[in-house]
């Protein structure tokens, strides 16, 4: 696929699935993809049902990316460099939101906590071919909203978490400190809140 205006080329690798074969560059796929998120964040405004729940997790994913995507809300197939094997996505999904709703129901973590806490997980799963971290941070807002009635984190910090800035670099350095069992980096990158 051709460049336009420097834009990054899309892989072929990752147009399967893609609902607009006219996308060509990643600048393209940005924009469409954050129209849809965009509609995704106006159904979760009237949203009022369980946010804890895997279905939940599953239904908004397809709700952020099913207008560009065809495998949207679909757990991944195949494995990658980052996620459990695909055959324990499931399972892994129900435990993590399971996990939560016992956090909420008997106060286990405060909310920011328990809200990274989640975001971690669900990154660390990685349930889907792609848009996790993105659907990981606007679930852990939600829960945030629904469950706490706290206000959201300001993940991005006033820069862009899909482009390669020092935020960025802070936000992947927190997480794979995560993975290693050390959730202080990614307390200290959402920065002071009340709860905390």
């Amino acid at each position: 696929m051709e460049s336009s205006d420097g834009a990054t080329p899309l892989d072929p690798n990752e147009t399967g699935g893609l609902k607009f074969r006219h996308i060509t560059t990643r600048e393209e796929l940005d924009e469409l993809e954050q129209a849809n998120i965009e509609s995704g964040m106006r159904w979760l405004a009237r949203y009022r049902g369980d946010v804890l729940t895997d279905a939940f997790a599953v239904t908004l994913h397809s709700r952020l990316f099913g207008e560009v995507w065809d495998w949207a809300g679909s757990f991944r197939r195949t494995g990658k460099n980052i996620g459990v094997d695909p055959i324990h996505i499931s399972v892994e999904l129900r435990a993590s939101m399971d996990d939560a709703r016992y956090w909420a129901g008997h106060g286990t973590y405060p909310a920011s906590e328990a809200a990274i806490r989640l975001h971690h997980r669900l990154v660390q799963i990685h349930p889907f071919p792609n848009g996790n971290g993105r659907h990981a941070r606007i679930l852990a807002d939600t829960v945030l909203a629904h469950v706490y009635d706290a206000p959201p984190i300001d993940w991005a910090g006033g820069h862009d978490l899909g482009r390669l800035t020092e935020r960025r670099t802070a936000y992947i350095a927190a997480l794979r400190a995560a993975d290693r069992g050390d959730i202080g980096p990614l307390l200290a990158f959402i920065g002071p809140r009340a709860d905390l």
